[in-house]
């Protein structure tokens, strides 16, 4: 998958995909200045880190010839994340010709759940560049 401006930032990388599940682990790497006032990652770029896996878990299972765009994302935050390496596992969960959604947990270090993120994601027709 191609690497955007905005993961290249979060330093997404993909660990596995599973195509018979439709399922994904990333791993993204929160750096210093993504911290809040409290030393932990501030939740917008939890948030970030969500949208992120969830767009291109769906596109991993789409063909080339189209593309998703997320329409909602609904965030827990569940625990404060660290500075640091963050794991998410995102999933497929609805899948139709037009429409998708994922669900995604991201985890810290210890695997334990940080954040999670439901997203409703709108597929279409990739455009010429």
């Amino acid at each position: 998958m191609d690497v955007t401006p905005g993961s290249a930032t979060l330093g997404r990388e993909w660990v596995s995909f599973d195509p018979a599940s439709a399922s994904a682990t990333l791993r993204f790497r929160a750096r210093p200045d993504f911290g809040n006032r409290h030393g932990t990652v501030q939740g917008g770029f939890l948030a970030a880190m969500l949208d992120s896996a969830t767009g291109i878990t769906l596109l991993a299972t789409l063909p080339q010839e189209l593309t998703a765009v997320t329409i909602s994302l609904n965030t827990r935050f569940e625990r404060p994340a660290p500075i640091g390496a963050l794991t998410v596992k995102a999933r497929v969960v609805e899948k139709d010709e037009r429409d998708a959604t994922v669900e995604a947990e991201v985890m810290s270090p210890d695997d334990t759940i940080v954040a999670r993120g439901r997203a409703k994601l709108r597929i279409r027709k990739r455009q010429p560049v």
